[in-house]
């Protein structure tokens, strides 16, 4: 049930007949667990907030450094060495005192990282280094929750999502085998400011979709963003039959 503050908020949302009242309630409802609150993390969690996505819980180790001031639209320079991710919480929560936060100024791995994971009605890759999407991906693949899925380096940056209660979606690791795989970093190669919002923009997108039922996902599409030239591909995703996470 909707009050009235959250009616007048969330009103340009409700607006939609194919979302209304519905689709809100089940953005209320939800428990979406944010990895990562970084150059994705900022747009997907502050839009995720906005939005009234119920319950969010944003997961960070690193501390607010001045080269990340230049696309981490979450942060300020006044806070320089604070937490990200207990930061961007308390952005949220001055944005939208109506949804609850968790902030979480850790590394989750192993049983943690499983029990958070299991907990969630939906999670969201914002990490930028192959172990961790890895982990994230067995994780999701083993409690059946969709991961919406992000990447942005350089100019390039690509979005999909992999819902495990499908079968006719692909997980991560059909995409991407662990062997072979080196991670490169926005500090070793960089990366264009806005780039990194409009990936993350996507995958909130891709976030609310999943929740409220209406529209269609990017489950077995991987969207593919050459910035430089402002062109979108899509590529076609199958399911990897011997996939040694998914298909066991």
């Amino acid at each position: 049930m909707l009050s009235d503050e959250e009616l007048l908020r969330y009103s340009r949302q409700i607006l939609m007949s194919r979302f209304d009242i519905a689709g809100q309630e089940k953005l209320k409802s939800a428990r979406v667990l944010v990895i990562g609150a970084g150059g994705l993390g900022c747009p997907v969690a502050l839009y995720l907030g906005a939005a009234g996505v119920g319950h969010l819980t944003l997961v960070d180790d690193d501390n607010i450094e001045l080269a990340n001031l230049q696309r981490q639209i979450g942060f300020e320079t006044g806070q320089l060495g604070e937490s990200k991710a207990e930061s961007l919480a308390d952005r949220i929560r001055r944005i939208n005192p109506l949804v609850s936060v968790a902030a979480l100024n850790q590394r989750l791995e192993g049983e943690a990282l499983a029990r958070k994971v299991e907990e969630a009605t939906l999670v969201v890759d914002c990490t930028d280094n192959f172990n961790t999407r890895f982990a994230l991906n067995r994780a999701c693949v083993s409690a059946k929750v969709p991961l919406v899925s992000g990447a942005a380096i350089r100019g390039e940056g690509q979005v999909s999502v992999y819902d495990s209660r499908l079968e006719e979606s692909p997980c991560y690791h059909c995409l991407y085998p662990e062997q072979g795989n080196e991670d490169l970093t926005c500090s070793e190669a960089g990366v264009i400011a806005p780039l990194v919002g409009m990936i993350g923009a996507a995958q909130a997108m891709e976030v609310i979709k999943v929740i409220s039922g209406v529209g269609t996902p990017l489950v077995g599409r991987l969207l593919i963003l050459d910035a430089w030239e402002m062109q979108w591909r899509e590529m076609k995703l199958a399911r990897d039959p011997s996939c040694p996470v998914c298909s066991v």
